[in-house]
């Protein structure tokens, strides 16, 4: 039986966290919640999530430390990280490249772009298993 895909969302806001957990399980996915790129590593102790949902502006860690972090660790390497935030210079955009982030949203993000993303990477993983 397939199991629900797992996704990742993690930003400071209470608020983003919330609107977009109830979005993506409405899509009938499972959601893990962290504020931080702490909380979210301490989490992905235990936890290879399908797909994650980064902010780049987080207290503790932010999300440009905690995609490096993913990206560092053989088990988490592979995750596709979607950053979404408010900084969208060009900068931000290649710097988020450089590190290993999947793909890059501005705030606010259309709905249907990031289900559609999520998706894609979904099929993506299938295919390759």
């Amino acid at each position: 039986a397939a199991t629900q895909p797992t996704i990742m969302v993690v930003d400071d806001s209470l608020t983003v966290r919330k609107v977009t957990g109830r979005l993506l399980e409405r899509q009938g996915y499972l959601v893990v919640t962290a504020r931080d790129g702490v909380e979210a590593m301490e989490k992905l102790q235990g936890l290879v999530p399908d797909v994650m949902l980064v902010d780049i502006e987080m207290p503790r860690m932010d999300g440009f430390d905690l995609t490096r972090n993913v990206r560092a660790d053989a088990r988490l390497a592979r995750v596709p990280v979607i950053m979404i935030t408010s900084r969208t210079a060009d900068k931000h955009q290649n710097y988020a490249k450089e590190i290993g982030v999947s793909h890059f949203l501005g705030k606010p993000y259309q709905e249907d772009d990031l289900l559609d993303k999520i998706s894609g990477f979904l099929r993506e993983r299938r295919a390759a298993a």
